[in-house]
């Protein structure tokens, strides 16, 4: 190691000196501070290892010395990353493209602290407007009573309150209590009576006289004045006599104007929020709160869903019309007596029974789910079916039939109580502003008018409103709602979220560490994300990258090259430097690629569609922004959906393409189909198989080498050798999932989680075997490779997949499961890496891997795979791309869904959504080979194409 004197600043550099994490080979490394510094490199170099699993670990790891004592208990436990020496580090923060989360409560509005200011904002400044008049719902004050009694101009005026009795009895007592507390002056028949005039008798006649029903009303005055502007003391008497009458009227008075030319005026006040009958809540931030049970709807708890009618199930087929059979329920005999009723009300309503019904209007539809006449609609009939399945069997199996997770029918999916929607801010209840596109709602705060004190209460709250949705904006996620699901977001949304909110945290001097924020980003919208990270690094920042994009090289202050390859022959620093200076670098991979040294060759022959060319064609798409759109997807083919984030590629694939063939291969399903005319051509596959980036495994028992079917061969020839048939091991004993050879105290996981009260739960490795999960005498048993080492099946496990190619060379079974990884990407990883800490990109590539390996002969299937370029480099794309062109020889058909320019380059055929995003989006703009959407003016894919 270089001697400290000659280490430079660590105010103004991160200083690594022999790292050795993972595959890093003993690098020094001197990154500069408050710099935009991109890490690139072939997939497995060694980019996160140095990134995350060194400079963010030793940050983290050095965070949590500052904590509480309960927190440094665990730290002598926790594994220091193995690195000499690490000077120059601040407080570091990853972000991940992971979702990070599958509660189902989580969405953007909540993730980036956005719904909790809205909650604030309504709970200040709303206005309830009641649901019978629509007319604004206010508390009555002392103030704003008197400040409309002064408009008027009004005179002479009488105050006075209304109590109710029902009995003769409660009359005499109240008005002996009047007399106690000195009000002697009664309005009954407009007149004004005095209880010193009367006795008990003659008042109760006069009232029995002005009786409305059983009710007896004794308006008793307060006070009667003349008002004069001018005159404060008037004033003063008026605000005594407002606040008497309210605490003697129990919140309610009644205020008589007197004028001598016209008729006696009342009018009524009260200091509840109270109109049209209804008293209604006082607006607070916790009635807007669907995870408190103060503000959830009573029905779904707050989740937006129920177990209800779905009628998805109810009609599955909108293609088809009435009179075919679209309604199901309806075409049994037992139940066709209700189509009869329909077909009975058709004419007098003009109802179409012979048109699609999706084609049907609404006013229609709305008959046929809630009925008229004889007939008593679809919801009608499941509430007759609900009342007779409660003793009848068959009715209950007819519900079940029928029913599924739907928008819940009470909060119409808001998942608030209906109190909170009558809460309005600008015409706007919180539930419309949530449902809102970004960019729509960051325009609806920006032009907001609000009163004069409503603005002083709000501005601030606003403030950071706007901001919020400013920075979703310039990340490219103007197309979101604020009330989308965390857990259905993509990786890179994921990421660029946890961006946003970084950025409306506004920390200064702190490390940011993120991994490949570009991920689900067309080429137009990386301008603004570059911009983003710039403005990272200007608040103070230290921003570090791993990214493979080359616009975000080429605004990076440094860029360093990890390389030369992966794994075992990976792990060095082959170039630091700028963007200028990279692509004159001989000795650089990434530099050879950006330079055009290297090229993914653009294919020299691409199967051209013609008409007797198999296709899967799907019309009338009208689902989310999709603009009755019609697509054509070529078997056989290398088919590519492109187009700006947003604009529809996601509902074509997964709304529509893969649940309508699913439904005609496989049957009904649990998946929601979007809307479409019609699909034809699904007789051309036999298979169709949605390749995403969800994590292989539920648990952190998963790993690539059981998901491949390698693990039972590793087994087998464990079981076989000498010392394990001589102790009685089976291939059983030699599994970490169940009891037997596998460590008692971790149960095979190789670590023990340790739960922390205030932060995210520890897991640390397994004191008992060390992290290798097994026991000491299953550990023993060792396999020859063959280069003449002996390793157990930890070691196995601790193996990286070319690794263990060359270890397994004389077991041919082993090696036909492992190549497939190898053949994919993924040599670089190791065997027993758990499922849960790969990327999304390299879950996927196991997949993929799954499907080379195991294809069935003769079987033709559509593969459709979402982003996966993610997490490669241009050396890892071309191998991506020989992937796909094997499964296509094979017989099959991959659709992908793409932003990488060297993947749609190589396409046989491109599908090209836009022109914008949202409603601005949803168009089929350009579709053909490579070169005929370079060459369509309307495509904004096409200016970014280099072929």
């Amino acid at each position: 190691m270089p001697n400290n004197n000659t280490l430079p600043d660590a105010r103004e550099f991160i200083i690594i000196r022999g790292a050795k994490v993972n595959n890093l080979k003993n690098i020094d490394l001197d990154i500069p501070k408050y710099k935009f510094v991109v890490f690139t490199g072939v997939s497995g170099s060694g980019k996160t290892s140095i990134v995350f699993d060194t400079i963010y670990a030793e940050g983290q790891r050095r965070y949590v010395e500052s904590l509480s004592s309960y927190a440094r208990q665990f730290l002598e436990k926790m594994n220091k990353p193995d690195v000499e020496l690490i000077e120059g580090l601040a407080p570091s923060m990853a972000i991940e493209q992971r979702t990070g989360t599958r509660n189902s409560r989580s969405t953007v509005g909540t993730s980036t602290e956005i719904y909790d200011y809205l909650r604030l904002l309504f709970g200040r400044v709303g206005t309830i407007y009641s649901p019978i008049s629509n007319l604004p719902v206010n508390k009555d004050t002392t103030e704003s009573i008197i400040s409309e009694i002064l408009d008027l101009k009004a005179g002479k005026l009488i105050i006075y309150c209304t109590s109710k009795y029902f009995s003769e009895k409660e009359v005499k007592s109240f008005t002996n209590i009047l007399r106690q507390k000195g009000f002697y002056k009664l309005i009954v028949d407009e007149e004004i009576a005095d209880l010193n005039d009367f006795n008990e008798n003659e008042i109760l006649a006069k009232l029995k006289s002005k009786k409305k029903k059983d009710v007896y009303e004794i308006n008793f005055i307060v006070d009667r004045l003349i008002l004069d502007s001018k005159d404060n003391e008037s004033i003063s008497r008026l605000n005594d006599a407002i606040e008497m009458a309210f605490k003697e009227g129990n919140g309610y008075i009644t205020i008589r104007i007197l004028k001598e030319d016209k008729a006696p005026e009342d009018i009524y006040y009260n200091s509840y929020l109270e109109r049209d009958g209804i008293k209604f809540e006082e607006p607070e931030p916790r009635l807007f709160s669907f995870n408190n049970p103060y503000g959830a709807c009573k029905k779904c708890q707050g989740f937006s869903k129920t177990m209800d009618i779905d009628m998805n199930l109810v009609i599955p087929d909108r293609r088809k019309s009435i009179f075919d059979g679209a309604i199901v329920p309806f075409t049994t005999p037992k139940h066709s007596k209700f189509l009869k009723d329909l077909a009975g009300e058709s004419r007098p309503n003009r109802i179409d029974l012979f048109k699609p019904f999706n084609s049907l209007t609404k006013e229609e539809k709305d008959i046929v789910f809630n009925g008229t006449g004889k007939y008593i609609g679809i919801k009608g009939f499941f509430k007759m079916v609900e009342r007779e399945a409660s003793y009848k069997l068959h009715y209950r199996v007819l519900l079940n039939k029928y029913r599924s997770y739907t928008t819940c029918s009470e909060c119409g999916g808001s998942r608030l109580r209906k109190e909170a929607l009558y809460v309005k801010i600008a015409g706007k209840n919180i539930f419309d502003i949530v449902r809102m596109k970004i960019d729509d709602a960051l325009d609806f705060f920006r032009s907001i008018k609000l009163k004069d004190y409503e603005k002083k209460v709000a501005s601030r709250i606003l403030e950071e409103i706007i901001s919020r949705l400013n920075y979703l904006n310039e990340v490219g996620l103007s197309y979101l709602t604020l009330d989308r699901f965390s857990f259905t977001l993509s990786g890179g949304e994921a990421q660029r979220i946890n961006l946003s909110t970084s950025l409306g945290s506004s920390l200064v001097g702190s490390i940011y560490v993120l991994d490949e924020p570009t991920i689900g980003l067309h080429a137009a919208d990386n301008a603004k994300l570059i911009k983003i990270m710039k403005s990272l690094r200007d608040l103070g920042n230290t921003v570090l990258v791993v990214e493979h994009d080359k616009d975000m090289m080429k605004e990076a202050d440094m860029i360093v090259d990890m390389g030369p390859y992966a794994g075992a022959i990976g792990g060095e620093v082959m170039f630091k430097g700028t963007y200028n200076e990279i692509i004159r670098s001989n000795k650089s991979l990434t530099g050879k690629y950006l330079s055009k040294k290297e090229t993914i060759p653009v294919p020299k022959k691409r199967k051209i569609l013609t008409k007797n060319s198999a296709i899967i064609s799907v019309s009338g798409i009208t689902e989310n922004n999709l603009k009755n759109i019609n697509v054509n997807i070529p078997l056989n083919s290398f088919v590519c959906i492109t187009g700006v984030s947003g604009s529809g590629k996601s509902t074509l694939v997964e709304s529509i393409i893969n649940p309508a063939v699913k439904r005609i291969l496989e049957g009904p399903h649990s998946i929601d189909t979007g809307e479409f005319e019609e699909i034809s051509g699904v007789e051309n596959i036999d298979a169709i198989e949605m390749v995403n980036q969800n994590a292989i495994g539920k648990s952190s028992r998963s790993n690539p080498v059981t998901y491949i079917k390698a693990f039972d061969e590793i087994r087998e020839a464990f079981s076989h050798t000498v010392l394990a048939k001589k102790k009685g091991f089976t291939s059983g004993s030699f599994s970490f999932n169940v009891p037997g050879g596998r460590c008692d105290d971790c149960e095979g996981t190789g670590n023990v989680k340790i739960e922390m009260q205030f932060m995210a739960d520890i897991f640390l490795e397994c004191e008992l075997c060390g992290g290798k999960r097994y026991k000491s005498e299953i550990l023993e048993v060792k396999i020859k490779g063959s280069d003449g080492s002996h390793k157990n099946i930890s070691d196995v496990f601790d193996m990286t997949v070319s690794q263990a190619l060359e270890f397994f060379k004389s077991f041919p079974k082993i090696i036909k499961r492992l190549q497939y990884l190898d053949f994919v990407g993924l040599g670089y990883i190791k065997l027993g890496q758990s499922g849960t800490t790969l990327s999304g990109g390299e879950a996927q590539r196991v997949k993929l891997a799954y499907h080379l390996a195991f294809q069935e002969a003769n079987m033709k299937t559509l593969f459709i795979f979402d982003e996966p370029t993610t997490g490669l480099h241009y050396y890892d794309i071309a191998k991506l791309i020989k992937c796909f062109n094997e499964l296509i020889n094979k017989g099959n058909s991959v659709l992908v869904v793409e932003h990488n320019l060297e993947v749609i380059k190589c396409a046989d055929y491109v599908i090209d959504l836009g022109p914008g995003s949202g409603d601005a989006g949803g168009y089929l703009v350009a579709e053909g080979t490579p070169e005929e959407i370079k060459q369509n003016p309307a495509s904004i894919t096409g200016k970014y194409l280099e072929l």
